[in-house]
């Protein structure tokens, strides 16, 4: 028991190792294996926690005089199966829930839409992670909602990729038969870095996407869009990014009639930036992806799943992702992709 452990632990490290050395499919059923139980592990120790709390809580009502409460309380053999059949059934809830994408749509009004554009539909995808566990079978589902939704413009907020992506030519070819009329926007999330940012670049154009690293991108008096890398890239390619202009430089030169988005990987929000942008798109937080991970998240991204109204008119909307990162599971954070209906109001 004690070597399974062991090797639980250093398994991802292996898993790496195996894909990067040409050994996919041994690499792909070692993280199955390692993240299921990390996954898994996840929800013995918070699930003992809460068990833990709550037969403290029994011994202490069954101090008071009358109290019959020690009979609740759960320990020994009757503690462990309780714990064991609840992970069972939490893991299984969790691996289908991963697998239920949803189309979320969402409504913003706006003022900037010029007077032939009565909407704009923005598709949002994010934090896909596509690699040895995230392949064909969610990149289908994924294109099948966004057949359906039939956006103008479509925007990835970073995390696309997840691994050594040079095997995956039928991954490349499925995104670049997505379609959006007024354009396909992607910025370079922390995994794309991570993945190799030569090898991150040339997947996502080969894709269809124009890749907007520190830059915007126009389209006449319809909308503007500016991109930023995501921090890792700022702090591994130092040199080129001080060539790059800053989020404030980008868009004090965008024209503040012309409804303009911004593409996060992060949703940090930058008060300089605020009333500069109509629309901020991020991602990266996975709305927690496992619950109670939420609460930990949200210690580091207050604003982490949904839309926020900022000041001076700017709107954050953060997705919970389209995908899944470690544990291929999802509790109470279920992957969507996002529709985004920018109506025009007034005259």
């Amino acid at each position: 028991m004690a070597l399974f452990l062991v090797a639980m632990v250093v398994a991802p490290i292996a898993v790496r190792l195996l894909d990067r050395h040409g050994l996919p499919l041994a690499g792909r059923y070692l993280a199955y294996i390692c993240y299921t139980w990390m996954g898994l592990i996840f929800f013995f120790f918070w699930m003992s926690i809460c068990l833990d709390v709550f037969n403290v809580s029994m011994r202490i009502l069954a101090l008071l005089p009358g109290s019959a409460t020690s009979r609740f309380v759960w320990t020994g053999k009757n503690s462990f199966v309780f714990l064991t059949l609840g992970v069972v059934i939490l893991g299984v809830w969790s691996a289908f829930s991963a697998w239920q994408i949803r189309l979320d749509r969402v409504v913003l009004q706006t003022t900037k839409l010029p007077a032939g554009k009565s909407t704009l539909t923005i598709a949002q995808i994010s934090d896909v992670h596509l690699g040895l566990m995230v392949g064909e079978r969610r990149m289908s589902r994924i294109i099948r909602l966004l057949e359906r939704a039939k956006p103008d413009v479509l925007v990835c907020s970073g995390d696309l990729v997840d691994a050594e992506m040079e095997r995956f030519d039928n991954l490349t070819a499925m995104l670049a038969k997505i379609k959006a009329p007024l354009g396909k926007f992607a910025v370079m999330g922390n995994h794309e870095f991570y993945a190799g940012i030569r090898q991150s670049e040339g997947f996502l154009k080969a894709a269809g996407f124009m890749l907007l690293r520190n830059q915007e991108y126009g389209l006449d008096d319809l909308f503007r869009i500016v991109g930023m890398d995501d921090p890792v890239g700022t702090k591994r390619y130092k040199e080129e990014a001080a060539a790059n202009l800053s989020e404030r430089d980008l868009l004090a030169r965008s024209n503040s009639q012309v409804f303009t988005i911004l593409l996060k990987h992060r949703p940090t929000v930058e008060n300089e930036s605020l009333g500069q942008f109509d629309l901020q798109l991020s991602g990266h937080t996975h709305g927690g992806q496992i619950f109670p991970f939420n609460l930990v998240v949200k210690h580091y991204y207050p604003n982490q799943n949904g839309l926020y109204q900022l000041d001076k008119g700017s709107t954050l909307y953060v997705s919970r992702g389209t995908g899944t990162w470690g544990p291929p599971m999802r509790f109470l954070s279920p992957p969507a992709v996002t529709l985004i209906e920018v109506t025009r109001v007034g005259s």
